[in-house]
């Protein structure tokens, strides 16, 4: 029978597996109520067995520094391209979580990408409970400018909204609330008001089990999802989209959170090895084959935190 215990329904549903609220263990206290995912993360739980940590083509160097500035961190991403104009293009990306002292603001990322453009965003949590507010820009078109919110007051919903500053009819929207063990969500952009209808999705986790489904493009286009996990150690996952151009489907699984292994429907395989050779040193190496084309590649990726 889905559903979780009548005596925690929410943690159940919001919580990756992995991790446990210290006030839970031993304790017979009911927590509070959490805000359900946002809308594209309904299918995150089979999401991060199909598709995290395949890196199966070029090398990767990336470094995280908190510094001592306010808890300002440094995050560094450098490409090895042998053969290119740029044979290391790099991004650099500052998150600021209170720039020059003031606490009231978080710069969420202020980025420069390997071509040199800019991304900012920055957001503050503090102008009224439950309520977020963010911004983002190019730092370079006006037109570009958005502003948007988040808003978790209300119990078991999580509402978002997001606009162009310089024409607020440009804008996405998106609900989700989570009732037991399911999490329902709608997400809509600015052509609702000509009549186009939202995405809708579904997701229940209960247990060891979870499936999602969501409905795109008018109800043209259908992704489902499902999750098992075996045990402690073991994690299967398959994915199926369809169309009016196709459908294909995935599956895979995950051993320890450190061996993955995925297969697509045109044959195409994949699999990774994540290794910890140091505390905050992480290799993570990957490889794929595509059977009718007889085509490998392989990828390998540095990270220091």
């Amino acid at each position: 029978e889905f559903g979780p215990q009548r005596t925690s329904p929410f943690p159940v549903l919001l919580r990756a597996p992995a991790h446990h609220h210290p006030a839970e263990q031993g304790s017979s206290i009911r927590p509070a109520a959490m805000a359900p995912v946002k809308f594209d993360d309904i299918p995150k739980v089979a999401n991060e067995v199909l598709n995290d940590d395949f890196h199966v083509s070029g090398y990767v160097f990336k470094a995280k520094q908190k510094t001592g500035w306010g808890g300002a961190v440094l995050s560094t991403q450098v490409d090895l391209s042998p053969g290119a104009p740029c044979v290391t293009p790099t991004k650099l990306a500052w998150k600021l979580p209170a720039p020059f002292g003031f606490s009231f603001l978080c710069v969420d990322k202020l980025e420069m990408d390997k071509g040199g453009k800019l991304k900012l965003e920055a957001s503050s949590d503090q102008a009224y409970p439950g309520l977020k507010l963010d911004c983002k820009s190019d730092l370079k078109d006006v037109s570009k400018i958005s502003a948007g919110c988040t808003y978790v007051g209300l119990p078991c919903a999580q509402f978002k909204f997001e606009c162009k500053v310089t024409d607020p009819k440009d804008f996405t929207g998106e609900a989700t609330y989570v009732r037991d063990s399911a999490t329902f969500g709608l997400k809509f952009t600015s052509k609702l008001l000509s009549g186009s209808l939202p995405d809708f999705g579904v997701r229940i986790l209960s247990g060891p089990f979870f499936c999602s489904v969501l409905a795109k493009e008018q109800f043209g286009s259908f992704s489902a999802t499902a999750h098992y996990k075996a045990n402690p150690d073991l994690r299967c996952a398959a994915l199926c989209n369809y169309s009016t151009k196709g459908t294909t489907f995935t599956v895979g699984c995950t051993y320890k959170g450190l061996y993955k292994l995925k297969v697509t429907q045109d044959q195409v395989v994949s699999c990774s090895v994540k290794h910890a050779v140091a505390k905050g040193f992480n290799v993570l190496g990957g490889a794929q084959y595509n059977i009718p084309k007889g085509q490998p590649s392989y990828g390998l990726q540095l990270s220091i935190e």
